[in-house]
């Protein structure tokens, strides 16, 4: 592993041992919000399409659709893909840290961690919110 001066060291994802920039560096934020925003919209419109307009205006049962089709979006994609739709789009993907493939489990509970938002806007050092840091997760540019 190449040596790392302190003034690297204080650069987001370095000491995780992530380039600056390219490929395989953090996602910026602008990246993960658009990524999020695209990805709650195709979520409003699928639960729209199978479950009509109650979801907006509705209560009970219909009001929990859009976010039951974030989570499942969310859980499956990053599971099988390594990135949720608008991360996909936005170019950004999640990765262990360990090198190792996500596995179900890690991308469902990020996935409910992502749900209950704290978790995801809680955020700790290196651009890596508390979901990142319990599941040795990080989200990373693609290009």
């Amino acid at each position: 592993m190449p040596s790392v001066d302190a003034t690297q060291q204080d650069e987001p994802g370095v000491a995780l041992g992530l380039p600056r920039s390219g490929p395989g560096a953090l996602a910026s934020w602008g990246s993960r919000l658009a990524a999020l925003i695209i990805d709650w919209s195709a979520a409003m419109l699928v639960a729209m399409g199978i479950f009509g307009p109650g979801v907006m205006t509705g209560s009970g049962w219909r009001v929990w659709m859009p976010m039951a089709a974030f989570f499942v979006q969310k859980a499956v994609l990053t599971w099988l893909l390594g990135a949720s739709f608008g991360q996909r789009l936005m170019r950004v993907q999640v990765a262990r840290l360990d090198g190792a493939r996500l596995t179900l489990a890690t991308s469902v509970l990020r996935a409910a961690l992502v749900c209950l938002v704290v978790p995801a806007v809680v955020v700790g050092p290196h651009r890596r919110a508390l979901d990142d840091l319990l599941l040795n997760t990080v989200v990373l540019t693609t290009r």
